[in-house]
């Protein structure tokens, strides 16, 4: 039977999804990995299967699945053993995309979103500066009405697929005295003139993701690049953020529960002192821990998302999925590394590379930090 929330369709997806992931993805995963990259043709790929759109209308180019296929997506994508391709591919269907569906014209939509559906535009999604990360409010990337558009000055950084994208959807400020309601977002084409992507990151985790530092130098767009109404662009990239959250929280506490897997078929088979290392105490003890951890922190993501595909707007779950899920994932993952001992440290083992990918969840998409103040308001603090 199929687990709640999901229904026999949802499973029908799954296995889809999952013999193309471990056939075409997985078997590629180490040397991607080795070379820091991974090809665009991912994309067209799962573009030519259905996956980038599961959630749209069929006449844009969609599936017209409900949002659980997202939460289905998120979680099988983390067999493809890299962490970077499964953020890579999030970033364009959760995070960089929806907007352009729920606040774009039919223009845009033709433009942008069915060629993105169809794997043929990638998108990265612009927010994060030097100096303001989850403090949305705080950028400093200005957007100058003139009269043929918009000329735009700032930067971004940490931008996922910043490098390799065909098209950001990004933030900024249209009037510096408005606060909350001087924010705008628009849709840009990366090979605008004065859109510069600086420098690649070199990070800990996520190795095959793009991760780059954009500069706008007196950027000129058109004003059909504005994407929604201008001054509203605060309040809808903070709607987004909820999908980029529970998205995230569902494919890390999937990887989570991929790693105790490994560790607890390795530790039937590692023996010390004449037995298997499950048979201590102290290593079933711990798989106990994270077999238990694992289990809450995957129902409180099924209830958020269960909610959003009830047309709900959860953030207080949201958050609590996010921020519950970042620090199990994390722990279950440590103690997997943990288990495996030696040989988790050694790089020919993935569990180390599991390990490195699993931290970015508490800071990306909103820290720890960030979730726990907006818990601690929605409860009255």
């Amino acid at each position: 039977m199929p687990r709640w929330p999901f229904t026999e369709e949802h499973e029908q997806l799954r296995r889809s999804i999952r013999a193309f992931v471990e056939g075409e993805l997985a078997p590629q995963a180490d040397q991607w990995e080795a070379s820091g990259d991974f090809p665009d043709w991912v994309f067209k790929r799962m573009g030519e299967l259905g996956y980038l759109g599961l959630t749209y209308p069929e006449e844009l180019g969609g599936g017209g699945g409900d949002y659980l296929c997202n939460i289905v997506l998120a979680e099988e994508m983390c067999r493809c053993n890299s962490g970077g391709v499964a953020m890579a591919v999030a970033v364009q269907t959760d995070m960089a995309v929806p907007p352009l569906y729920k606040f774009g014209t039919p223009e845009q939509m033709k433009r942008y979103l069915t060629p993105a559906i169809e794997g043929n535009k990638i998108f990265c999604l612009g927010i994060s500066e030097p100096d303001a990360g989850s403090d949305v409010a705080s950028i400093k990337t200005v957007a100058r009405k003139v009269d043929d558009g918009w000329v735009i000055n700032g930067s971004k950084i940490f931008i996922t697929n910043g490098r390799r994208a065909d098209a950001m959807t990004l933030v900024a400020k249209t009037d510096h005295d408005a606060g909350h309601q001087g924010i705008s977002l628009f849709v840009v084409d990366t090979d605008t003139p004065g859109f510069e992507v600086r420098r690649t990151l070199d990070k800990l985790g996520m190795r095959t993701s793009d991760t780059a530092e954009i500069t706008f130098t007196d950027m000129l767009v058109p004003d059909d690049a504005l994407l929604g109404k201008e001054g509203e662009g605060f309040y809808n990239i903070s709607w987004e953020l909820q999908g980029e959250r529970l998205v995230g929280a569902a494919g890390a506490i999937a990887g989570a529960r991929r790693s105790f897997e490994a560790a607890l078929a390795y530790a039937g088979q590692r023996e010390t002192f004449g037995r298997p290392i499950g048979k201590h105490q102290v290593i079933r003890h711990a798989l106990a821990d994270m077999a238990t951890e694992i289990e809450a922190a995957q129902q409180l993501v099924y209830a958020a998302a269960w909610k959003v595909n009830r047309g709900e707007y959860p953030v207080r779950e949201i958050s609590m999925a996010k921020l519950l899920t970042g620090e199990v994932a994390w722990k279950v993952v440590d103690k997997a590394l943990q288990i495996f001992g030696g040989y988790g440290y050694a790089m020919e083992f993935p569990i180390q590379r599991a390990w490195r990918d699993s931290r970015l969840i508490r800071i990306g998409g909103g820290t720890d930090e960030v979730m726990r103040e907006v818990i601690g308001r929605m409860e009255g603090f």
